[in-house]
């Protein structure tokens, strides 16, 4: 059963301004989920700007898919596992379909990992983003938020990111809150209430089997 949203329940935990936590001794940790009143206090277009959508396929292709998922989410984890690199084969690299990837927060850690993937850019982010759903079980076992924050971090410097890049990215507390809500927004006015969802052609669908996706983007591709 796929995990609910809770767009009212986003927490702040000790976060000021641009400030990192420091409630661990060993390490510094990046920002905590912002209220969804402080969040709403950024500009649409800032949010726009700030907080692109992360796309793979062709501009013009004639289906669009969203998938609004969370990096902390088993669900997700398992539909990247064993559907998404098949629909890419056969969908996105082919130019059949336009996908769109929207993050969605259930926790700070989610935020975490949604910072690190977009600290490489654009050109990074799905890799990235693959690194952290095939690592997922192992960086949220750890003992605790420094220890998280640790693996995460540790997943960005094996992409390529620099570390003072990284530790940047991390410290950003107001694309943080850019980014939630960015979220905010597009989940309300898609209604999700659920991860994965899946918005194709702009009618919305759950978690899903790729033989179910499939027939799904055939019927809407012969239209």
């Amino acid at each position: 059963m796929s995990k609910k949203l809770k767009l009212a329940a986003l927490v702040v935990a000790g976060v000021a301004g641009g400030a990192w936590w420091a409630s661990q001794p060993e390490a510094n940790l990046p920002p905590s989920l912002s209220t969804a009143a402080e969040a709403q206090t950024a500009a649409a277009t800032s949010e726009a700007a700030l907080v692109p959508d992360m796309v793979l396929g062709q501009e013009d292709a004639a289906v669009t898919v969203i998938e609004y998922a969370s990096f902390t989410c088993p669900h997700c984890q398992n539909f990247h596992e064993t559907v998404f690199d098949q629909l890419k084969a056969d969908y996105i690299d082919t130019g059949k379909i336009r996908f769109v990837y929207r993050e969605v927060y259930f926790d700070k850690f989610g935020l975490w990992a949604a910072m690190v993937a977009r600290c490489g850019g654009a050109e990074k982010y799905f890799g990235i983003s693959d690194m952290i759903y095939d690592t997922q079980k192992e960086w949220l076992a750890a003992e605790n938020e420094a220890g998280i924050a640790d693996k995460l971090r540790k997943i960005g410097l094996k992409a390529g990111i620099a570390p003072d890049a990284l530790d940047a990215c991390l410290k950003d507390n107001d694309m943080a809150k850019a980014m939630v809500a960015n979220y905010q927004t597009n989940a309300t006015n898609d209604e999700i209430t659920g991860t994965p969802s899946f918005i194709i052609d702009g009618q919305k669908y759950s978690n899903m089997s790729y033989e179910d996706f499939a027939k799904i983007l055939d019927e809407k591709l012969a239209n």
